[in-house]
């Protein structure tokens, strides 16, 4: 299992599965983070935290935690 938070800069990767539950998860379906959408990794601060991402055609910065409930492939 891949994670959003192990994406390499520069990779386009599809999401497979979202992890978490409640609020949290709706909070990332809300951004647009839903299964089957293609989401491109843009930038990562230079702590690692937040991760840069383009999904749905718009630019987007997402928490490591939250980049860690996101499965990929």
């Amino acid at each position: 299992m891949k994670t959003l938070k192990e994406a390499r800069i520069g990779e386009t990767v599809r999401v497979v599965k979202l992890h978490g539950e409640g609020a949290v998860k709706r909070r990332i379906m809300d951004m647009g983070i839903t299964r089957g959408v293609d989401i491109y990794v843009r930038k990562v601060a230079p702590l690692g935290d937040p991760v840069e991402i383009t999904v749905r055609g718009y630019e987007l910065s997402v928490r490591k935690a939250d980049a860690e409930m996101v499965e990929v492939q």
